[in-house]
């Protein structure tokens, strides 16, 4: 009634099938997915800009900027950077000489240097974390006071209140 020989070999088949067709859509989908990390060796020597649209560890030696603004950027504890960062998420274990913005946070672990300044809305320096430089959680009312400041109304702000404190002076 039942033949094992062709239920067991079509069954191994349509095995081998889905499993080349998982393996397949697996590998698409780790090409187009933003979450999967790239990463900067220690031997490397980067001068330049880096971009991307996935996560970056660096853990070598990068000079210029890198610009990863929907994703997040770790800089290892062999890293040293030179440059200004933007990511969504940055975190530094090394060091980095350059500014800092986080769309989303910035995290600078216990062995983390950095000498630049940081914007985004979330700033962590775990204990022991070295910084110089200024933070600033607010990046909205930064570039309002900025843009206010290049305004000609902002100048003439200051001229026209001069003149009311020596009237009543």
């Amino acid at each position: 009634m039942f033949d094992k020989r062709k239920s067991s070999g079509s069954a191994k088949e349509a095995l081998r099938g889905s499993a080349a067709d998982a393996a397949a859509s697996g590998s698409a989908q780790e090409l187009s997915n933003p979450r999967s990390t790239a990463m900067i060796g220690k031997s490397i020597k980067i001068n330049g800009t880096i971009t991307g649209e996935e996560n970056l560890t660096v853990e070598g030696t990068v000079e210029g900027s890198i610009e990863l603004p929907n994703n997040d950027l770790t800089i290892g504890e062999p890293g040293k950077v030179e440059a200004d960062l933007s990511a969504k998420v940055v975190k530094v274990e090394g060091q980095v000489f350059g500014d800092i913005n986080g769309s989303e946070k910035v995290i600078i672990s216990k062995s983390g240097i950095v000498r630049g300044n940081i914007v985004a809305p979330r700033v962590t320096l775990e204990d022991g974390a070295k910084f110089k430089g200024s933070i600033d959680m607010d990046p909205a009312d930064a570039s309002a006071t900025s843009a206010r400041s290049n305004s000609p109304k902002a100048a003439a702000e200051p001229v026209a209140a001069s003149p009311a404190k020596q009237e009543a002076g």
